[in-house]
């Protein structure tokens, strides 16, 4: 999910900037997020790492001047993306993949490599990294630092001493329902279940639950467990609660668009997320985030992230979730503090990366 809410952020932005542009997506035919894909796309039994044959002959057909691979690909498909003539940019958020991109095989034919995620988190270059590339004088590398859905503003990059309950303009339309400023969001994340983490949204629900039957009012973005996550519909936990706006309770939604999801965080009181690019584009809003990791690669973002005091760390689990939450919905100062420093990070605009590189790509073409 991760890899296609990057790319699709890209690519949304990229048409934006060249409406002209052609853009077509590869994907695995079961992917929760196919229905919702606004782009062209050619469907695979599974993922395009495992269909060499089949995304080449669509590169051979379409001729593309640009070929992403995002945390994916066989040198086979990129000797075939490089004989093509298109260039080739090759997206690592894992460490494994960022080995990948850094064989020498693989930089002689990758034109850019973006790292997804800030130095704070993926670090820097290493000495046989910077070796490889002296030795080569490619690829570019670029760090990401952090998607956000063009059209959303970075309240970090903005916030002040005021804190994290600083209000926004107005709420935010999700789905026909208008979201408060203040509330807990909960974003589980993940398009599937994850090695180890099958029942992780399931926690994560039942920590939202827990904190609206305490009185805080609180929205649950992703899957749910025995509720129908329909727009405009509000379940109250707990005592009958009513579902006013001005009232505690759960609303719960399946998905809502990128540039909704940045505005509901910038405006949250607090944000509980996995460690993956939700935790980044939270912090880089300014909300002040409990973080859990779904994925063995995200438990490391995770204490890094916490290291630098801009993020609490949790386990996986309903109970934990919810103290840790409680424990900073219930503290004022702590709260502010991580929305300051989540400020000082001065996180780069990734989408302004990216399109810069492209562009830069396009000219050479």
């Amino acid at each position: 999910m991760g890899e296609f809410a990057r790319c699709s952020a890209i690519a949304s932005a990229a048409l934006e900037r060249w409406p002209h542009a052609l853009v077509h997506f590869v994907l695995s035919r079961h992917a929760p997020y196919v229905s919702r894909t606004p782009f062209p796309v050619t469907l695979l039994p599974s993922s395009a790492t495992f269909h060499p044959a089949a995304v080449i002959e669509l590169m051979r057909a379409w001729l593309p001047n640009v070929v992403i691979f995002d945390n994916a690909g066989r040198s086979v498909q990129l000797r075939a993306a490089h004989r093509l003539g298109a260039s080739i940019v090759f997206i690592s958020s894992r460490r494994r993949q960022r080995r990948r991109a850094f064989r020498l095989s693989w930089m002689r034919l990758i034109d850019e490599h973006w790292i997804a995620y800030p130095k704070l988190i993926a670090g820097d270059l290493g000495l046989m990294e910077r070796l490889k590339l002296e030795l080569l004088r490619r690829p570019v590398v670029r760090y990401l630092d952090v998607i956000m859905a063009r059209g959303t503003t970075s309240r970090g990059m903005a916030a002040s001493a005021a804190g994290p309950d600083a209000a926004a303009d107005s709420g935010v339309a999700v789905d026909g329902w208008v979201a408060a400023d203040g509330e807990v969001v909960v974003i589980p994340g993940g398009g599937t279940g994850h090695p180890g983490a099958e029942g992780a949204a399931a926690q994560f629900l039942a920590a939202a639950r827990s904190l609206a039957a305490a009185g805080f009012a609180t929205i649950f973005v992703g899957p749910t467990d025995g509720i129908a996550p329909s727009a405009g519909i509000g379940v109250g936990v707990g005592m009958g609660m009513g579902m006013g706006m001005g009232s505690a309770g759960l609303r719960c939604v399946a998905s809502v668009a990128q540039t909704e999801l940045a505005a509901l965080m910038r405006g949250a009181r607090l944000v509980i997320a996995n460690g993956g690019s939700t935790l980044l584009q939270a912090i880089a809003c300014g909300a002040p985030c409990v973080a859990a990791p779904i994925a063995g690669d995200q438990r490391a973002r995770i204490r890094r992230c916490a290291a630098a005091g801009v993020a609490v760390e949790a386990a996986p689990r309903a109970t934990d979730l919810e103290a840790k939450a409680r424990a900073l919905l219930e503290d004022e100062p702590a709260r502010a503090a991580l929305a300051r420093r989540a400020a000082q990070l001065e996180l780069a605009d990734g989408i302004g990366v990216a399109l810069a590189a492209l562009e830069n790509l396009a000219h050479r073409s």
